[in-house]
């Protein structure tokens, strides 16, 4: 029986998402990224209704207690800050608003963008060179120092956060949309929709949407990377989300008058902005290869090898 065979009959077996754990099983790298991105979502989801209150607790007589101390409690397994909070508490509370404000920033920009990439892709009116230009003048500004610049001028907060970040990030949609959309409607399942009289609206959103959104799956993986270290940075410089509120980003710049004599403040909030940002590249790469017909059979031929 032939690898092809072996790999159909696996396909009519197997359900979609066996099928789905397997490919993700072949890449181990890919797997234990996505399974560390599940437990900051967790974290994300249910760290503040469980530790929330540790997490603001001031203990002075803890003040920078070291990490590794368990005498205190299983909470200060990663030390205590500069007013004797557990910085495990405040890692796992913090990860909401870092993810939060991340995720509504992609979520956003690759809307609006992906929206405006298809009609500037699609349409041959005018207005597509309208909304190019548009993309032009938002690229032709640093993302990180145009935000800055807003966020002088406004209140720090999680909203204008996100619709800052959103902002620039939009020309980076908008583009890649449009090039793909280009290509994609001079095929020939396109021209054959036009010949049977289907309207703009369903060849844009059933016949050259479905194509493309394997690219921008795998941009907003990669994107909402960048957008966690914007954030993390707007918070570092003080023109983040202020205190009492957290963010990880915060809490680096929260320990930094500490480096000396306490490193473990900043450390380990900035270990999980680091893991975090690697596990989402390597899981976009996977995702790159998972959502391509033409490679996807190299993660199935793993995934029939281990299994």
């Amino acid at each position: 029986m032939t690898d092809t065979q072996t790999l159909t009959e696996r396909k009519k077996s197997n359900g979609p998402i066996a099928r789905w754990f397997a490919m993700l099983w072949a890449d181990k790298f890919a797997f234990f990224a996505a399974l560390f991105l599940l437990i900051v979502v967790l974290c994300a989801l249910f760290g503040p209704l469980l530790l929330d209150a540790v997490a603001t607790k001031q203990n002075l007589r803890g003040r920078n207690a070291p990490p590794f101390d368990i005498t205190r409690g299983w909470l200060y397994v990663l030390g205590a800050d500069a007013l004797g909070r557990p910085l495990l508490a405040r890692v796992v509370v913090a990860a909401q608003n870092t993810m939060l404000v991340a995720a509504a920033a992609v979520l956003a920009s690759s809307v609006v963008g992906t929206a405006l990439g298809l009609i500037a892709g699609y349409s041959r009116a005018s207005a597509a060179q309208w909304i190019m230009r548009l993309g032009d003048v938002i690229m032709s500004f640093p993302s990180l120092l145009l935000a800055v610049i807003v966020l002088y001028m406004l209140e720090p907060s999680v909203a204008n956060i996100v619709l800052v970040l959103a902002i620039t990030r939009i020309p980076i949609y908008l583009r890649t949309t449009r090039a793909e959309v280009l290509e994609v409607r001079e095929r020939m399942f396109v021209q054959a929709a036009k010949v049977m009289g289907a309207s703009h609206w369903r060849i844009v959103f059933c016949h050259i949407l479905p194509v493309i959104f394997p690219t921008l799956v795998t941009i907003a993986t990669l994107d909402f990377a960048f957008v966690m270290l914007a954030e993390s940075s707007l918070s570092f410089l003080g023109i983040g989300i202020q205190a009492p509120q957290i963010t990880w980003g915060l809490m680096v710049a929260q320990g930094r008058p500490y480096l000396t004599n306490a490193w473990w403040l900043s450390f380990w909030p900035g270990l999980a902005i680091i893991l975090t940002t690697l596990s989402l590249n390597l899981l976009s790469n996977w995702l790159r290869i998972a959502l391509d017909p033409t490679q996807r059979w190299r993660l199935e031929m793993g995934g029939r090898k281990h299994g």
